[in-house]
């Protein structure tokens, strides 16, 4: 964790100046001061301690855009991280002064029909940490609200902490499919996103898992977390078909939910052609805003299509199964580097380049 920069970062500090990777232009992070809004009667200031790159950031970090979410402006990157309680709003009764917490992300409105309706991730009016227009969590401290700060047991790690994020896409996922102990599910997709709804769909019982992927490397990680087969298949979507068939022998019995991690005509194709009559397909990747894939065939099979953007109310439920060993997240920590400039952009440059790199974390 040496650099120029660290101890600049340092020096700053003892000027009470918070320090923030900015995302300033296509693959151009800097380390610059970072103001913090006051801390209002509900809010907590967070000493930020890990904080994991997700795909989106890589989005943001080489397109200045994920999806339809543009950065028109610098933005303060990242969303996935823990940290140690510094203070609290005079409201606040439930935290403490040096409690260890996991940060869920998202801040909605509480108002409007999706929020008073429980599914408050899907409000209009969100704020999501590193989310275009709302800075993120890359930062010495943030300010958060304090009933989105999740406070860790003892044996569960800061680290882990910030990987209930990444861990909660999967959770949410296995619930909205209601993965169960009689689930037979195949996942598409072996990137970090796949590996989690890997880890959530065993947590939640189910007795067989398929995982297939284009990268034989991903697919022996997966093997390592506990897949029952693994299935390395090409990009061609002429080879649906074939797949198929060496899908479904691999589960060796119906396949109830499939979830596509990845979002291409051809993984949504083979999720839909491999699932069994009546079962479920739950789009989690979205790489493409347009698609082509087979839906009057799988309709007049009544396979369901069902779709999850993020999560809601998951923290509770992953910090307990990590507390619990139900889940460990730890082998997916592929990369560590400290809070440098020189860090911050080759922590970025790892996390772009795929391969290896699972989850790169930053511990700062």
């Amino acid at each position: 964790m040496s650099g120029g920069s660290c101890t600049e970062g340092k020096e700053h500090e003892k000027d009470g100046e918070n320090l923030a990777a900015w995302l300033l232009g296509i693959k151009t992070l800097k380390i610059q001061p970072y103001h913090l809004p006051s801390l209002g009667p509900h809010d907590v200031k967070v000493r930020v301690k890990a904080l994991g790159i997700c795909g989106s950031d890589i989005h943001h970090f080489k397109t200045m855009r994920c999806a339809n979410f543009i950065v028109k402006k610098p933005m303060v990157i990242g969303h996935e991280c823990a940290g140690i309680i510094e203070e609290v709003g005079s409201q606040v009764k439930s935290l403490a002064v040096g409690d260890r917490v996991a940060l869920e992300p998202g801040i909605s409105c509480r108002q409007c029909n999706l929020c008073k309706d429980g599914r408050y991730n899907l409000c209009p009016e969100m704020k999501f940490f590193g989310s275009p227009p709302t800075n993120g969590s890359l930062a010495n401290k943030v300010v958060h609200p304090a009933n989105l700060c999740f406070k860790l047991p003892d044996n569960v790690s800061l680290e882990e902490g910030a990987m209930c994020e990444p861990l909660s896409v999967g959770v949410h996922a296995c619930r909205r499919a209601n993965v169960g102990p009689e689930t037979n599910v195949l996942i598409m997709g072996a990137g970090p996103i796949g590996l989690v709804t890997l880890l959530a769909a065993r947590a939640f019982g189910a007795p067989r898992i398929v995982i297939v992927d284009v990268d034989e490397c991903r697919l022996s990680i997966a093997k390592n977390l506990g897949a029952d087969e693994t299935i390395q298949v090409s990009t061609n979507i002429q080879d649906v078909s074939e797949e198929v068939v060496k899908i479904q022998n691999a589960m060796g019995s119906g396949i109830d939910v499939s979830f596509d991690c990845v979002g291409f005509d051809k993984t949504t194709s083979t999720a839909l052609n491999a699932t069994r009559s009546g079962g479920k397909v739950c789009l989690i990747g979205l790489a493409k805003s347009e698609m082509t894939a087979p839906l009057t065939p799988a309709a007049a099979r009544e396979v369901d299509v069902i779709g999850i953007f993020r999560y809601r109310n998951t923290w509770p439920l992953c910090i307990e199964f990590l507390k619990t060993g139900k889940i460990d997240v730890k082998p997916l920590i592929t990369h560590r580097f400290g809070f440098s400039q020189q860090e911050v952009e080759d922590a970025f440059e790892t996390s772009a380049r795929g391969g290896s790199a699972i989850k790169v974390m930053f511990n700062l």
